[in-house]
């Protein structure tokens, strides 16, 4: 199998819906097996970042909200969008400074993604930040926040028990309990 070529054949494609965020465009394809048929692509505008916070004892910082699209609250490390014309470090470090108050004097990322690549082409990059100096949050209006500062193995913990669902809290904090393990992080 050609891992380069694309075995997707496009007819024809029509824009169904666009706003500030997103926009969504339907494909008329032959699929990878010679049968007609539709797809659906959500485009997002804004790179997807986020950052965990580590401080010298080891303490991470999550924030909760309530989340509109999946009618629930949500405990998840800072995140959020940044311009593709901005450096997303620079759009982390501005994330994690309006939700928590935190600034870093040590940025590493650590992973890039794909967060639903069946049906979008949002990708992420995420950050580990340390050194860090607590400042005041100025989170937007469209944020009602809470800002839990926990050990990071309580943070993990939370993920072991399902308690963290938002994929890139998850991955995020999965990412650094293995840089933990491996010794690559250290107190």
């Amino acid at each position: 199998m050609d891992t380069a070529t694309n075995p997707w054949k496009i007819l024809h494609s029509r824009p169904v819906y666009e706003n500030n965020w997103i926009g969504v465009t339907e494909f008329d394809v032959i699929n990878p097996g010679g049968g007609k048929g539709i797809y659906g692509k959500v485009h997002f505008k804004n790179i997807a970042v986020g950052a965990i916070a580590l401080d010298e004892a080891f303490n991470t910082y999550l924030v909760g909200q309530y989340r509109f699209p999946i009618d629930q609250y949500s405990w998840e490390i800072p995140e959020g969008g940044g311009d593709p014309s901005e450096d997303p470090l620079a759009s982390a470090q501005r994330e994690l400074l309006e939700e928590t108050g935190l600034v870093a004097g040590h940025w590493e990322k650590i992973l890039t993604m794909h967060l639903s690549n069946s049906i979008s082409d949002e990708i992420t990059m995420l950050y580990l930040a340390r050194k860090l100096e607590q400042r005041t949050p100025m989170p937007e209006e469209t944020e009602e926040l809470v800002i839990r500062k926990l050990p990071f193995e309580e943070a993990y913990q939370m993920v072991v028990r399902g308690e963290i669902t938002d994929a890139m809290s998850v991955a995020t904090i999965q990412k650094v309990q293995l840089m933990i393990l491996e010794g690559k992080i250290s107190k």
